[in-house]
């Protein structure tokens, strides 16, 4: 196996021949590090199971050829292929498990030295610690962030929130995005929804189309928790019970306080509680290996 497999940070071209390793600069930490100066277009991230099984990884190719339509682009995606490298690369990782990203580029890849427009990125995947579960997180505004597109998966809109809001500084976890009437709509790299009087809150237009969150919007029903999609405001966040977020690397996290306001009695809420349990179980019957699915 050559030393550039045995790498954790690895950038890779679909091609009809097999995986094409792409140079990585040895500084990367993010996946944006692995992308500057290439035609950044649309992508999807998720992470790895048991290694190299996903989690709705259909859903994830159905949304980027979504957002390709919605930006009236002819590039066809060669799902097949896209599968045989995920499987291909995923299971030769050194790692345990992997955040793993693919995206579509608006041009070819010419500045890395080939001609595909579909490039795959690994990473470790290093999960929550169990007391942000166990305590909750704080949550900030990014009230001069907004998606241009909320039903594209752009590109640069990751690269631009990664740079202005990088998670984890002051003590916030992460940041929410308010429209012009101060509704808290979702958050920079997540879903968002709140909880008042026992009926979950979450808006139901212009944000993204969450992988996790079609999921958790699933599975309320099931744990006989009403829902309404609708964004709560920020009048409201001191009436509010408690609130999480959602994202394919989080599961479902709660949130403790909002921009400084205690949400709640500023600990996880039951509701989310029993979300993140029902969430663990569909995931523990759900994943599949690229090539299975």
């Amino acid at each position: 196996m050559s030393d550039f497999y045995m790498n954790t940070v690895q950038l890779f071209a679909t091609t009809l021949v097999g995986p094409q390793p792409l140079p990585v600069p040895k500084s990367a930490k993010s996946f944006a590090d692995l992308y500057d100066g290439l035609a950044l277009g649309v992508y999807s991230a998720l992470r790895t199971f048991a290694h190299e099984k996903f989690l709705c990884l259909q859903e994830h190719i159905e949304r980027t050829k979504r957002s390709m339509a919605l930006l009236g682009w002819d590039y066809q995606l060669d799902e097949k292929l896209l599968r045989q490298t995920l499987h291909q690369i995923c299971s030769a990782y050194p790692g345990a498990e992997m955040r793993v990203r693919f995206d579509v580029l608006a041009e070819p890849a010419d500045l890395l030295g080939c001609d595909s427009r579909l490039l795959v990125a690994l990473m470790p995947f290093l999960p929550p610690p169990p007391e942000l579960y166990e305590q909750g997180v704080a949550v900030g505004f990014a009230h001069d962030l907004a998606r241009k597109r909320p039903l594209v998966k752009a590109a640069k809109f990751a690269h631009r929130r990664r740079r202005r809001y990088p998670i984890g500084q002051s003590g916030v976890y992460e940041y929410l995005m308010v429209d012009e009437n101060g509704r808290l709509l979702e958050g920079t790299g997540t879903n968002f929804y709140a909880v008042r009087d026992g009926i979950v809150y979450t808006a139901g237009k212009g944000v993204l189309e969450g992988i996790t969150r079609k999921i958790v919007l699933d599975l309320l029903p099931e744990i006989n928790v009403p829902l309404r999609l609708q964004a709560v405001t920020e009048q409201d966040i001191s009436a509010l019970d408690e609130a999480f977020l959602s994202g394919s690397s989080r599961a479902v996290l709660p949130v403790i306080s909002i921009a400084g306001q205690q949400i709640g009695n500023g600990r996880p809420g039951v509701i989310g509680r029993r979300l993140l349990m029902a969430y663990n179980d569909f995931v523990a019957r759900s994943i599949k290996t690229a090539i299975d699915n």
